[in-house]
């Protein structure tokens, strides 16, 4: 499953009752009150337990959390990041 996807299906599942119907990768999540800023907090311990990547919290920003791509493109540079550190 791409990271995309399962960033998609926790949302949905999490916070639209299952409901993944119009989620895309592009859909603004802030903006359209479907996370809020309290709840971006909640996606972070998912995606630290999720992708075990440690999401430092001047990365905890609007735009790092406004989509799913965006979201996805956080967790894919942290693990690239851990990575290149071992």
């Amino acid at each position: 499953m791409s990271t995309q996807q399962s960033i998609i299906d926790h949302i949905a599942e999490v916070w639209l009752d299952g409901d993944a119907d119009g989620l895309d990768a592009h859909v603004p999540l802030t903006e359209l009150n479907i996370i809020d800023s309290a709840e971006i907090f909640d996606l972070v311990h998912y995606l630290q337990d999720r992708f075990r990547i440690t999401v430092p919290l001047q990365e905890v920003s609007p735009a790092n959390f406004r989509t799913v791509d965006a979201i996805a493109s956080l967790v894919e540079r942290l693990q690239r990041e851990r990575e290149s550190v071992r």
